[in-house]
């Protein structure tokens, strides 16, 4: 990556931009420029951009313009960001999931977390590529395609599942096409492409960041999270966009629950690992990770230790036997163990017909206002939108998904209440709370291998927050990095990030190979549809 201006944008950390631009020797207009070119340079291969913001200079150009009177509103203050395309930004590029069918459709106004980046004073520079309809559409998919962005794919191995449903936005902070990015997470959505593409992603408890303007699967589940590079730098994109917001009330339960001077006052170094205690669920979910990868996460758990922190294992989820899946990521387990009032599926099936109608009754200028709607577009759109199996290489299952979530008319049966009270309870006072009460005491946090889809599925949930930070790199051929996950209790994130940024220290200031390393773009030349799950 080119210098920008002689400052070393690649890898470079929010920080850094604020000492170089208060220092004048860079600008806003100058980070746009200098991302511009990177995504020409790397878009083809990777392809985590969707749509460019054709106002991003103008807008970079403003907020130098603040600087120079003396204005600056806060770390984020001419940082580039990019956001999933089912965050609803009020301006020139549409809000589609992915999909053709929303694309002359018009937002009433921008998400709320969309809003309240651009107060904090950061640059919108387009929408990233994503799962389509974040994954609610197909079971059989491959991850990060959609027909209007195309295929998402990671600068670690570009023929490799590159984690989804935030595909884009991940592989954008991996790859520096851009500086910090927002994500949603109903199940996976955020750690799942965080932790495969050595970067930090910050699912944060269900209600701490609005919801409202952004096209949902889940009341229940759904949750806007952040990624960055850095621990500090996906903090600072954190403290802008939580908060109350009247549109969505599942952000009023917030209220005296978050830090008066905002998470990034939690950071801290590798000194706070004196004392500290972490559980370790080995029966719940590390003994279903692979043994290879296990023992290089040994390692870095051996790291940890050694900085003075105390680990404990078998702090397991007495729910566990019940609600993990040992057969991998599989959110209708309930119902495959033939009890669909047990499963997480049937809640979100039922919530989609009726959060996503809810939604599209807000835009202007479409035709498309039910998942009534949905599933026949996709239907008369067959070859590009692969509305029947086989028939589109991405979608294996056509649109499975969607007709199981219109065949529930979202309705909220008994079934579905008792799904609903299973799900939750086995995974928050039976599952992650009891385990960090485990032995009467108090843990610190519970440290998992978030490639076992199980842990963060268990988080979901609870709609309990988890951090992800790099790890290292699988030994396997296919190169793709794994993260090492911190899971907590309900408003945590503060906790969470303190042990995360001390952990993240100890791997920076040591040399260690088990942390983040930079892609290698492997297999670049190759192009296959759909992505190899490996």
């Amino acid at each position: 990556m080119r210098l920008c201006r002689n400052f070393t944008l690649e890898e470079a950390t929010i920080d850094q931009l604020q000492d170089a631009m208060g220092q004048g020797t860079l600008t806003a207009v100058d980070l746009v420029n200098c991302y511009l070119e990177r995504i020409e340079q790397t878009n083809g291969y990777i392809n985590g951009i969707l749509q460019l913001n054709p106002d991003a200079r103008a807008i970079a150009a403003r907020v130098d313009g603040l600087r120079a009177e003396g204005k600056v509103l806060g770390p984020l203050h001419g940082v580039p960001f990019l956001v999933k395309d089912n965050l609803a930004t009020k301006d020139a590029v549409p809000t589609t999931a992915g999909s053709w069918m929303l694309l002359s459709s018009v937002v009433p106004r921008d998400a709320f977390v969309v809003s309240r980046l651009r107060a904090a004073g950061a640059v919108l520079l387009g929408h990233a590529t994503l799962s389509e309809w974040a994954d609610m559409r197909s079971n059989n998919y491959s991850e990060g395609y959609s027909p209007r962005g195309g295929q998402a794919r990671s600068p670690y191995n570009l023929t490799v599942n590159p984690g989804g449903s935030s595909s884009g936005s991940a592989i954008a902070v991996a790859g520096n096409q851009i500086m910090v990015a927002l994500g949603t997470e109903t199940d996976g959505s955020v750690i799942n492409p965080a932790e495969r593409n050595a970067i930090v992603g910050i699912k944060p408890t269900v209600g701490l960041t609005s919801r409202a303007g952004v096209i949902p699967e889940s009341a229940h589940q759904d949750s806007v999270g952040t990624f960055g590079r850095t621990v500090r730098d996906a903090t600072y994109v954190l403290d802008a966009i939580y908060g109350v917001d009247e549109r969505d009330n599942y952000t009023a339960a917030q209220s005296g629950k978050t830090p008066t001077k905002g998470y990034a006052a939690s950071l801290t170094d590798k000194t706070a690992l004196k004392g500290a205690r972490f559980g370790l669920p080995w029966q719940s979910f590390w003994s279903l990770n692979s043994p290879n990868q296990n023992v290089q996460l040994v390692d870095v758990l051996a790291l940890i230790e050694g900085a003075g922190a105390e680990i404990v294992n078998g702090t397991e989820l007495p729910s566990y036997e019940t609600i993990v899946s040992p057969d991998g990521w599989d959110w209708n387990y309930g119902a495959t163990r033939g009890f669909p009032n047990e499963s997480e599926y049937t809640v979100v099936k039922v919530d989609f017909y009726n959060n996503v109608k809810a939604y599209l009754a807000d835009l202007t200028n479409t035709d498309i206002h039910s998942l009534e709607d949905i599933v026949q577009y996709n239907l008369d759109s067959l070859g590009e939108e692969g509305g029947l199996p086989g028939v589109n290489a991405a979608f294996g299952s056509g649109q499975d998904g969607f007709l199981a979530s219109l065949e529930s008319k979202g309705i909220m049966d008994e079934t579905y209440f008792q799904a609903l009270e299973f799900c939750q309870r086995n995974s928050r006072e039976d599952g992650i709370d009891a385990a960090l009460h485990h032995g009467g005491g108090q843990l610190d946090a519970l440290l998992v291998p978030p490639d076992v889809g199980q842990t963060y599925q268990v988080a979901a949930q609870a709609g309990y927050p988890m951090v992800t930070i790099p790890a290292g790199v699988n030994d396997a051929a296919s190169g793709m990095p794994y993260g090492l996950a911190l899971m907590g209790t309900a408003w945590s994130e503060g906790t969470l990030l303190k042990w995360a940024s001390a952990i993240e220290d100890l791997q920076l200031s040591t040399q260690t190979k088990y942390k983040r390393t930079l892609p290698l773009w492997g297999d670049y030349q190759r192009r296959v549809l759909p992505v190899v799950n490996a």
